[in-house]
């Protein structure tokens, strides 16, 4: 059996964010349910090159009876569910762009077939990545926002707000987008990027935070959005944090707010939440629960009466590999990539 290539155009053309957002979906059921593992992400730190690396393992069994997202030919059961595993490998170098001329983050995704150990495909970590963390958000934002929401606020206009943007659009009526950036021309290149589809336009992070939902975006150690910035029914998708001591959002946001993490073990390590937990600002009990128990039913989402919800993502290997089945599965009915002979077992 050959092993396919698939670059990041490849990975960017066989993942449509309509597909990726009930597919996430699915592995946060299938990891409440138990029917995932996910060993904790393990680091390599390399502070002679300012750089880390994480390698992020997984195994995702999703039922064809819960299944929102149904499987391919090639990994479909008999039901509509399928299962793989992968293993992630990805890097956080912030040198690189002025050093190298590469980008800070890059990643390898390998997509293997449980029951033969078979490599099914080498993938473009980076753009995985990349996608997997919108749709992560727009699966949290479809429980945790009020169902009328029409803006989206947007702190960071680096890659990652252009996912957010298209993920978040897919659950909800946006209509229009403030982006906050230092960066002038980041902020004129989103617009630019998205101005025929959205009444969007550049703002200050109070106005952006001000809006029905709003995702952050930014590598900051010091919160940069004020509890007075903030709606009052205003969902929050913390998306920056995903090393121990970065921060995005004033304690007292978290504290007032109705709190959803993705992985206990992941967001106190490395999450928004980080950094207050240290501290011992919060604890258990200022934990609503996690996205899995949300999307399952085991406990509500969004109600009138709530106010200020913050959905605190760190990503999760099960969203990779949930994300590598959808390119996957596309790019062998498509014809798409590269098919080589990695264990020089074809005849």
């Amino acid at each position: 059996m050959e092993t396919l290539l698939l670059n990041d155009e490849d990975v960017r053309e066989n993942v449509t964010m309509a597909e990726l957002v009930p597919a996430v979906a699915d592995a946060f059921v299938a990891y409440e349910r138990g029917d995932a593992q996910m060993p904790p992400k393990s680091y390599i730190d390399l502070p002679q090159y300012n750089g880390d690396f994480r390698s992020m393992p997984a195994y995702l069994d999703v039922r064809g009876d819960d299944a929102a997202s149904q499987g391919g030919a090639e990994r479909a059961g008999a039901d509509g569910g399928w299962d793989a595993a992968g293993v992630k490998w990805v890097n956080a170098h912030p040198d690189n762009p002025d050093q190298y001329d590469l980008p800070t983050v890059m990643g390898t995704m390998i997509y293997t077939d449980p029951e033969t150990a078979v490599p099914l495909a080498i993938l473009d970590g980076r753009t995985l990545t990349m996608l997997r963390t919108g749709a992560a958000a727009a699966v949290a934002t479809k429980h945790l926002s009020v169902p009328d929401a029409s803006s989206l606020g947007i702190v960071g206009a680096g890659a990652q707000s252009y996912m957010q943007l298209r993920a978040i659009s897919e659950v909800r009526d946006i209509e229009t987008v403030v982006v906050s950036d230092l960066d002038e021309e980041r902020v004129a290149a989103f617009i630019a990027a998205f101005e025929d589809d959205f009444d969007v336009r550049g703002g200050t992070i109070a106005e952006a935070a001000h809006c029905d939902v709003l995702s952050t975006v930014t590598p900051v150690e010091s919160p940069i959005v004020p509890r007075d910035a903030v709606g009052d029914r205003t969902h929050i998708n913390a998306m920056g944090a995903d090393a121990a001591g970065k921060h995005e959002l004033a304690d007292e946001i978290l504290l007032d707010a109705t709190l959803v993490i993705d992985d206990y073990e992941q967001t106190t390590h490395s999450g928004e939440i980080n950094v207050p937990w240290s501290e011992g600002v919060l604890d258990d009990g200022d934990l609503y629960g996690a996205l899995g128990e949300i999307v399952t039913g085991e406990k509500s989402g969004r109600t009138d009466g709530d106010g200020i919800t913050v959905f605190d993502s760190t990503g999760l290997a099960i969203q990779d590999v949930a994300a590598a089945h959808v390119a996957y599965e596309h790019a062998t009915a498509n014809g798409n990539g590269y098919a080589f002979d990695l264990l020089g077992l074809a005849d």
